[in-house]
């Protein structure tokens, strides 16, 4: 199997421990790279690339559960925690937290491969989502600041007219900045213009002069 550009951190404080599960992965074909503390994971710069973290719940310096919550603020890869007899609280808290599983030891090495690879495609599709945002987002900075204002009211549910004289300019023009934002954002279509709005968290305009909201960007997906 190709595992390239993936990788596996294993952060464990028990030598021997560390070092089996390491060969094993290591006889798997993937890349590992471990951790005898979780100061040391948290010192290092990770690489961009698809990943998950075997993490020991009773680490000596900082407990799992404690490193899961330092690490929810920021980029970090699927977890699969192993413990020597972990409680129920902490396995329902680590599960509750996103872990992938919670695997007792003596680590059972098909059970660690099947959540390894959950949590690699796991990461794969998280990332692939902030590809395609990041897209959009590019997309976004394109267009000019009347044609985003455009973009917030015309996704909001108004007609064309009612858009155009918010802005107080013709419809025609108005059709114009349209198209050109269809064209800006590859968008094949209106429907999928408000799906992009979605994702891109885009304010949609409320009627302010009556206090009526117009329908949100998911009631419009699903006429």
């Amino acid at each position: 199997m190709n595992r390239i550009g993936e990788m596996i951190y294993l952060v464990e404080d028990a030598p021997q421990l560390r070092e089996a599960l390491s060969g094993f992965l290591a006889a798997m074909e993937f890349e590992v790279l471990c951790f005898g503390s979780a100061a040391e994971y948290l010192a290092y710069v990770r690489s961009d690339v698809s990943a998950c973290l075997i993490l020991e719940m009773g680490l000596k310096d900082m407990h799992g559960l404690e490193l899961q919550r330092r690490l929810a603020g920021e980029l970090c890869p699927p977890i699969i925690f192993i413990s020597e007899h972990g409680s129920v609280i902490s396995i329902v808290s680590a599960m509750k937290a996103g872990a992938v599983e919670c695997l007792t030891k003596p680590v059972d090495y098909e059970a660690l491969l099947m959540a390894i690879e959950a949590a690699l495609a796991q990461d794969r599709r998280v990332r692939q989502k902030q590809a395609d945002k990041a897209k959009l987002r590019e997309r976004l900075r394109s267009l000019t600041p009347r044609q985003r204002e455009v973009f917030s009211l015309v996704v909001g549910g108004l007609l064309n007219k009612q858009a155009a004289a918010i802005l107080d300019i013709s419809e025609v023009t108005l059709q114009i900045h349209r198209s050109q934002i269809m064209r800006k954002m590859a968008a094949d279509s209106f429907a999928e213009l408000v799906r992009m709005a979605v994702k891109l968290h885009i304010p949609y305009w409320r009627a302010a002069s009556t206090g009526e909201c117009l329908p949100s960007f998911k009631d419009l997906l699903n006429r």
